[in-house]
């Protein structure tokens, strides 16, 4: 009989996989220490956790012997059986079992809630489901880590140890993810950085990066590059006061809507706030004069850093920091002119995401729970946002309730060389906040109108999409935002004069150079280098001297022989001037 195959593509199937293997490790996990406490075991993104309260400290020297117990439940097939109780009996239950997180759980549901558990062999556990058939569906499993987590995300509530995991359907699919694991603990930006020397987050400043010399290099080279390609697009370049006062903050509706991310200061008794975004500053850019209908679209671009209030648990090198600068933009258009400046948008994101080989898709993310507006406004401006992306053929997925509190927006989500997601660019389309702002223009009539406006960024944030880039390329950045962009190392001593000539000409034509004349053994200067990433090395000895030739290895391409110095530079100019990845 042929082997019943999953339908992995489909999320339903992979949630109802990973849940039925959180409930395999809570049995496993009650079995080996049966004083243990269960609070929630829910599948997630890549795999699933559970949180429990026990006196045993888990740590990763247990994760074998909880899964050698996960494969006896699971050769064992038991059938996950569903049976329902009322309020009253399933608190009783969970009391008898010494359940208090299960018994509060209960507690919390909805009257009307119809309360399910699911039974494998002697284990029974709370649950809405749903599940696999039978535990003996569930074939391939590891444990990966062991955190803290407070008890329904509550700092004042019980510490529980959060167990993650992961599932696949079979030992090749779990392997093949574990390989990507470990590649991406090599490419981790955090490691890195500090290989590279590109950037630092020290204890006296968490979640604020200091940038060091070889990274400024990146991110001076990609804040050049987006004005370039900005300038180009009609955007004229503003910056805004990081410290602006409360009043502000409310008209623009952060106060009520974002005040606990944000971080507050007094200033001659009054109170400010450190921006979190920089689209308050482009409204008082834009009040400072009348404009006329015959100006518009206006796009005005800003590198502007902000500053948000991250916890602590969830900083996480350059990707999660508490403050960051984004590649902001706001375009004010006529009504007519919406689709056409989306489109452009969206097109520029295209661009600049080919550029450095990242694929991507687009989310449309509407309108969320805590909103400003009314209802004929959201349905115009997701409608607006929806005729654009189709406009343009390009396929994408509706984020119910994920959008801006001012406004519905396009995410676009990039794939990296190891086929992990990062949202990045976001195109937020708003009604709210010319009406907040108050924000007018005379149109061919004579009269004051309104306009609309578009919040968007492309990278994001200059330091997270630094830490992606990072990562994608395992640190060997294209050549033209390399640090060090080539390495000259002599065989010896002797042929320092003749590598000084080399750097020489590079340097005149801005070439990023080092040249490592030591009396080191060659081997050792060169894996060195290699261990630096840079991008091209150039060996120099006697042969080279004599040809007035340089031998070259590419961080990427591997040996590439023996070169003239000629042809190697042109080669290097050649390579930045295509931005080739």
């Amino acid at each position: 009989m042929a082997k019943e195959k999953l339908n992995w593509e489909d999320e339903n199937i992979r949630h109802a996989y990973r849940h039925t293997a959180s409930h395999i490790m809570a049995q496993a996990i009650k079995n080996l220490w049966p004083d243990t406490k269960l609070a929630i075991g829910p599948s997630i993104d890549n795999g699933f956790y559970y949180d429990v309260e026990s006196e045993h400290r888990f740590v990763e020297e247990d994760f074998l012997k909880i899964q050698k117990e996960m494969k006896k439940i699971s050769q064992a097939n038991y059938p996950m059986e569903r049976f329902e109780l009322p309020r009253e009996e399933a608190i009783k239950f969970m009391e008898e079992k010494n359940e208090p997180y299960k018994v509060e759980l209960i507690r919390d549901l909805p009257e009307d809630e119809v309360i399910s558990f699911y039974k494998q062999g002697d284990f029974v556990d709370l649950c809405a489901g749903p599940h696999m058939e039978s535990t003996g569906k569930i074939k391939a499993f590891k444990l990966m880590s062991v955190a803290g987590a407070y008890w329904r995300g509550d700092s004042d509530r019980q510490m529980l140890q959060r167990i993650y995991a992961t599932a696949f359907p079979t030992q090749e699919e779990l392997d093949e993810y574990i390989a990507k694991i470990e590649e991406a603990k090599k490419r981790d930006h955090r490691k890195i950085g500090k290989e590279m020397d590109l950037f630092m987050i020290n204890d006296e400043g968490p979640g604020f990066p200091f940038f060091l010399p070889k990274g400024m290099v990146i991110r001076n080279g990609l804040e050049t590059f987006w004005r370039e390609v900005h300038r180009k697009k009609g955007y004229e370049e503003i910056k805004t006061p990081l410290i602006l006062n409360e009043q502000l903050w409310r008209t623009s509706g952060h106060w009520d809507h974002y005040k606990d991310n944000m971080y507050f200061t007094k200033i001659d008794e009054e109170d400010y706030a450190i921006k979190p975004m920089n689209c308050p500053g482009s409204m008082l850019v834009y009040k400072r004069k009348m404009w006329s209908y015959r100006d518009f679209p206006i796009r005005c671009g800003e590198l502007g850093q902000v500053h948000r209030h991250e916890l602590s648990g969830a900083l996480h090198g350059l990707m999660r920091v508490r403050t960051f600068t984004q590649d902001d933009a706001h375009i004010f258009m006529l009504p007519e002119q919406v689709q056409e400046e989306i489109v452009g948008v969206a097109r520029l994101c295209d661009d600049v995401y080919k550029m450095f080989g990242f694929e991507y898709h687009v989310e449309l993310s509407t309108r969320p729970e805590d909103s400003m507006g009314t209802d004929e406004e959201w349905a115009m401006a997701e409608g607006a946002l929806k005729a654009a992306i189709e406009a343009m053929n390009v396929p994408y997925v509706i984020n119910e309730g994920d959008g801006a509190f001012y406004g519905p927006k396009l995410d676009f989500h990039l794939q990296d060389s190891l086929g992990r997601t990062w949202q990045c660019g976001t195109i937020q389309l708003d009604l709210q906040m010319p009406q907040r702002f108050d924000l007018t223009y005379v149109g061919s009539d004579g009269e004051k109108h309104r306009p609309i406006m578009i919040h968007r960024v492309i990278f994001g944030s200059i330091e997270r999409f630094i830490g992606i880039l990072t990562e994608h390329c395992a640190g060997k950045f294209p050549l033209w935002l390399a640090p060090v962009q080539v390495k000259l190392l002599t065989v010896t001593e002797k042929f320092a004069p003749y590598a000084e000539e080399i750097k020489a000409k590079l340097d005149a034509l801005g070439l990023r150079v080092e040249l490592d004349v030591r009396n080191e053994k060659i081997g050792y200067k060169l894996r060195e280098a290699r261990n630096a990433r840079d991008n091209y090395i150039c060996i120099i000895g006697e042969k080279e001297k004599e040809a007035g030739t340089v031998t070259v290895r590419s961080s990427k391409a591997g040996e590439l022989g023996e070169m003239t110095v000629e042809e190697f530079i042109e080669k290097l100019l050649e390579e930045i001037a295509t931005k080739a990845m």
